[in-house]
């Protein structure tokens, strides 16, 4: 994947670049545990950036989930939002995520995801942004140290191991247990059930472990990156650990985050992640890779 297409969203682009952008429109795409809270932050205020549509798939739902907003906008449908807004930010299911990412890249757009269970299952997106005007962002979500294992890939990595553990109501569902016929109801001790790389996670879960994803496409890539996943009935958060060894550094790094009460299996933190990023796009002082 080319690295002027992609890119984790501490990296530059065209609206970095200048710090006298005011009112970049920005779309959301998908307002549920992510959009909504991206969307209030927007309503607000985010000085440079201004909220100018949401896509949803129940228009009426959408609507009401804006009711106290300020500024309520416009429920587009994805043409209509990569054609109004330069941002789009994307927070559908893995499922729906060409329905948005194609327009937008076609239009030329920042195109803002946490998604990259998406990307890995769509590559001809990042096709389309290295042969048009639009770009990637891989926003951070709800892992921590993407910027040290970046670096760590400018040289050479032997392992990155990443370990998930979380409480069993966040795994609930997910395809690889539904597909294994795995239960995870009534534990009293904690249960491996996964353990393989991360591109085979971010298929059998794709709502849990886009964070392993974003890990591989960090380092040495989704099929060199080890995965684990563990449904833990003694914890309350959802928990990462990773273990990166390489010629330049070797580090150890665990985040514990608290589930969002609409969606157990997301964490409250990447939807901050989301906002942080946005705030990076027109921030005349960007910290981090």
């Amino acid at each position: 994947m080319g690295a002027a297409s992609l890119t984790n969203c501490k990296s530059s682009n065209s609206l970095v670049l200048n710090k006298k952008v005011t009112n970049v429109k920005v779309g959301i795409a998908g307002f549920g545990a992510i959009g909504k809270v991206v969307g209030e932050a927007l309503d607000q205020g985010i000085p440079g950036l201004e909220l100018t549509g949401i896509c949803v798939r129940d228009a009426a739902r959408g609507e009401a989930r804006m009711a106290g907003f300020s500024n309520p906008v416009p429920v587009m449908s994805p043409n209509e939002l990569a054609e109004t807004c330069e941002i789009i930010v994307e927070c559908v299911p893995k499922e729906a995520f060409n329905e948005i990412a194609v327009p937008a890249l076609n239009a030329g757009r920042q195109f803002v995801t946490v998604s990259a269970a998406g990307i890995l299952a769509n590559p001809e997106t990042v096709e389309l942004a290295e042969n048009g005007d639009g770009r990637i962002i891989l926003a951070t979500g709800a892992l921590l140290g993407l910027d040290a294992v970046r670096a760590a890939a400018e040289s050479n990595i032997e392992e990155v191991v990443m370990i998930t553990r979380k409480p069993p109501n966040a795994l609930i569902g997910a395809p690889h247990l539904v597909d294994n016929d795995i239960s995870v109801e009534g534990l009293n001790e904690p249960k491996k059930v996964f353990d393989g790389t991360a591109r085979e996670g971010a298929v059998g879960f794709p709502a849990n472990v886009n964070v392993a994803a974003a890990l591989g496409l960090a380092g040495i890539g989704p099929d060199r990156t080890k995965l684990e996943i563990w449904a833990d009935p003694n914890l309350e958060r959802n928990t990462h650990a990773i273990k990166v060894v390489s010629d330049s550094a070797s580090f150890e790094m665990s985040i514990e985050n608290v589930q969002s009460e609409e969606k157990p299996g997301t964490g409250k933190i990447t939807a901050l992640s989301v906002i942080a990023c946005l705030r990076g796009l027109v921030s005349p002082l960007k910290v981090g890779t």
